[in-house]
Order: C-alpha cells, then structure tokens, then sequence
C-alpha cells in the first residue's frame, strides 16, 4: 500500500492516521474522539465546557495530572470519520476557542482506532 500524501502528510498527524490505516482501522467509519484541552484555573476550564455544551457537545471535565501549570482538563467527544482535515478542523475550533480562556490544547485519542474491528 502506497502513502497518499494528500490523505496522509507528512507530519505528525499524517503519520499516525496512515499508521491506523496500515493497521486496518476503517478511517470513513465515524467514531468517538476524545480532544482534551487543559486549563490553569477550575473557572476558565469550566467557562470553555459552557461554550461546549452549547454547541451541543459531550464533554468531560476533571483534574489533569499531567501539568502542575494546568490542572484542569476538558476533553470533548465529537463522533467524525478519522481523516486529516476532520481532526484538523477540530483542533483548530478548539484551539480558537480555549485561547481567550489561556487554555492549551492536549491532544486527541480514539479508543475504537486502537482497537481495529
């Protein structure tokens, strides 16, 4: 199988996409991922989960352990097909959105990616 640089670019986020493809992971089939975006203050991390919920989106919020800077953690769980442009697109809203609030975008994980059907 050839690397399609246009679906997979060279760059961090290409690389792991084409390697869930590589292992047989249905990229088009849409599925839960989970973005988490950490914040220094309880207050702000929950001011960004009301602009979440009012768009409609699941959300967790609790402490964050990995940052003694940022101890607060809002992860949403948008369903969407794995591409590049989708995750892309929403870490771009986030990003967006948490600036204002000094929060920092933390990554993303699909749980069913790393379990293939």
């Amino acid at each position: 199988m050839e690397r399609n640089i246009e679906l997979f670019p060279n760059d961090e986020l290409g690389d792991r996409l084409w390697q869930l493809q590589i292992a047989g992971v249905d990229l088009t089939a849409a599925k839960e991922v989970e973005f988490s975006t950490i914040f220094a203050t309880r207050e702000l991390a929950l001011k960004f989960g009301q602009v979440l919920l009012e768009n409609s989106q699941k959300l967790s919020f609790c402490p964050y352990d990995g940052d003694d800077e940022f101890p607060w953690e809002i992860t949403a769980y948008p369903y969407m097909e794995l591409s590049y442009e989708n995750i892309i697109a929403y870490q771009s809203l986030l990003i967006s959105t948490a600036e204002p609030l000094q929060g920092k975008y933390d990554g993303w994980f699909c749980v069913s990616a790393e379990q293939p059907e």
